[in-house]
């Protein structure tokens, strides 16, 4: 049985909790305990508050909205699944982009009566950026306009402007209504005029792992082991998690950055060898040559050796109070490695309505800007669309030893760095 990862994103009030409610409590994903107790709550018009199943937060349930990320576990006899609540105000937009970041498809919710608007946008442009590439457009609420197709076919023809500007080639329209439960578990009698499937039933098909990178093995040094006991004198592990691929016992390998060529010796899993392992296992790896290997080192195959790099163009979400401007330092954590970065120049930020570049020479709190940074030690990386898990990295202030900015690598050859043009699209995805 595999596993589908999905993130609920839109505006605040979209019903994005109250969907993820009907859907635990429509496929007998709630406990009975958790049942009986949610049953003597105050009910919204007539029905239980379905709500509350995920607005574990005193302050959520206090102001009726979702302020963190979420996080739910169901299972039905096809598939299991990961649901990712992420907040609607434009403020939590840091929280989105942690929540988006391991998703495999994006539940995009629009209420019928308000059809598109900023935040709608915005979280699919977030979720574009991230490498989703399975969007829902789940417009909810049809009960409070007539379950009308009329209204339903205007939104889809409204999103697929924004799919195009964002090259999404691939969002399911669905209707619903997520506190009556239409067109969630079961297909609605409400809504005889839809054909599709219900919410659902597309979840359980959708492939889940076809943008899984299973060419590119790559494998990080969290942790160097030397027990030195009487039975293992010489024992020297690496342990980490394969964020990509497989590795086999026997296969050849490279450490780098250092460039050095060895042996997998063995591998082990909970302290029991094993002839290979795949991602995301961690493991612990034993190379046949003594050779010099610390903690953010990566070991992958020699015919798949990544680039090495001081200098990278990314993405970043700013995350901090204080604005970004061009000459600030920083730590740069990718992973396991942390090595010290400046951050020479803004190229642009995305207008979140036409997302199209904007000439700025600073980003506030929950833009999304361009950057080009510059490390004191070279970093083993992959761009993000080509390697989610290796593309990724934080940025943390030397100071206070905040998290500021979540960054996706757009490039580290620098002959693949854009130029910033005015008014140009931001997307190629």
């Amino acid at each position: 049985m595999d596993l589908l990862r999905f993130i609920t994103c839109g505006s605040v009030d979209d019903g994005k909790s109250t969907l993820i409610g009907r859907l635990l409590y429509d496929s007998d994903s709630v406990s009975l305990d958790i049942l009986a107790a949610l049953e003597n709550k105050p009910t919204v018009h007539g029905t239980v508050d379905l709500a509350l199943l995920t607005d574990g937060l005193r302050a959520e349930r206090e102001q009726g909205i979702t302020i963190d990320v979420a996080y739910k576990y169901f299972t039905t006899p096809r598939r299991k699944f990961i649901i990712t609540d992420a907040p609607g105000h434009v403020q939590y937009t840091r929280n989105m982009v942690t929540g988006a970041s391991n998703a495999d498809l994006a539940i995009v919710l629009v209420d019928a009566r308000l059809g598109v608007i900023e935040q709608t946008r915005r979280h699919s442009m977030v979720a574009a950026l991230l490498g989703i590439r399975h969007f829902v457009l789940a417009v909810n609420k049809m009960d409070l306009v007539g379950h009308s197709q009329e209204v339903f076919d205007k939104i889809v023809t409204d999103y697929a402007e924004v799919a195009k500007q964002l090259r999404l080639t691939n969002v399911v329209p669905i209707p619903l209504s997520a506190l009556h439960g239409d067109n969630i578990v079961e297909r609605s009698a409400h809504l005889t005029w839809y054909k599709g499937p219900s919410l659902l039933e597309h979840l359980e098909s959708v492939p889940a792992t076809e943008e899984a990178n299973v060419r590119d093995s790559r494998f990080q040094v969290q942790y160097v082991i030397r027990p030195q006991t009487d039975e293992l004198p010489d024992y020297r592990g690496y342990a980490g998690r394969i964020q990509s691929g497989t590795y086999r016992k026997g296969d050849k390998v490279t450490v780098l950055p250092s460039g050095v060529e060895t042996t997998i010796e063995a591998i082990e899993i909970n302290q029991q060898e094993v002839e290979s392992a795949v991602a995301p296992l961690g493991v612990i790896l034993r190379l046949t040559d003594d050779v010099d290997v610390s903690r953010g080192d990566s070991i992958v195959p020699v015919k798949q050796v990544p680039h090495i790099t001081r200098e990278l163009e990314a993405t970043l979400c700013w995350m901090a109070e204080a604005p970004l401007r061009g000459g600030r330092k920083f730590l740069l954590q990718h992973h396991s490695a942390l090595v010290k970065a400046s951050l020479p120049t803004i190229l642009y930020k995305i207008d979140v309505q036409t997302f199209t570049h904007v000439a700025t020479d600073e980003a506030k709190l929950n833009e999304i800007v361009r950057v080009r940074l510059k490390t004191a030690a070279p970093i083993v990386a992959d761009p993000y669309r080509q390697n989610r898990d290796s593309g990724s990295f934080i940025l943390v202030d030397e100071q206070t030893g905040n998290t500021v900015a979540a960054g996706l690598i757009e490039a580290t050859d620098p002959e693949l760095f854009t130029e910033a043009e005015p008014g140009a699209l931001a997307f190629s995805i």
